[in-house]
């Protein structure tokens, strides 16, 4: 079902889709349809972050749970929470489900409260900035679905208040594995290979 392994009570699938589809409020049972209609929501959430965000904003796990309300919650009962399922996906297991309250403390403290808003910053160290909170999220996986997207949409906020304008993810989509080994070996404290993913999206 979905594009991860999901065990645990949100791991519900639509009735009608086979298994196939994630239990949603407005019963579609194919995945092309509630793709299309993430997609849609996506679009306006951007809209609506960018018309009011400044550049000296605070970021921190309770705006991403907003953000991922506004962008989900005419879709899912559990848009905004955190997931109460373990995730995997090609083999990687994301963080525990019962190791998220402590690991969204440390996002918040380590990460997002050193490191935003980046509007003080030099291109580089918000390059940087990007690419190792960028990491943490994804590794973090908060939200049982949306947790990429929320990602991008942060790393753009990150930008945006630093003067670099949104990100360009087409290097992210076509070399995907050189992704996934950057979010892996960002594991081991290893940010670098990130850095050079951001610097990319940055275009230089």
């Amino acid at each position: 079902m979905n594009r991860y392994r999901a065990t645990g009570l949100q791991g519900s699938a639509e009735p009608g889709s086979h298994g196939r589809v994630m239990a949603n409020k407005i019963g579609l049972t194919d995945q092309e349809s509630l793709d299309e209609a993430e997609a849609e929501l996506l679009f306006k959430l951007y809209a609506e972050v960018f018309e009011s965000l400044e550049e000296d904003q605070p970021l921190d796990v309770a705006l991403l749970k907003q953000w991922h309300r506004r962008w989900l919650g005419s879709l899912y009962d559990w848009a905004g929470e955190e997931r109460q399922v373990n995730l995997e996906k090609d083999g990687f297991p994301f963080a525990a489900a019962a190791q998220l309250p402590p690991l969204l403390r440390d996002l918040d403290k380590k990460w997002l409260s050193q490191l935003t808003p980046c509007n003080d910053m030099s291109q580089e160290e918000t390059i940087r900035a990007i690419a190792q909170v960028h990491v943490e999220l994804i590794l973090v996986h908060p939200f049982r679905e949306g947790n990429g997207r929320i990602a991008r949409l942060l790393a753009d906020a990150m930008a945006f208040q630093s003067g670099l304008g949104l990100l360009d993810y087409d290097d992210w989509s076509k070399n995907k594995a050189s992704y996934i080994g950057a979010i892996h070996t960002g594991l081991a404290g290893d940010y670098e290979p990130m850095v050079e993913r951001v610097r990319r999206a940055v275009g230089t």
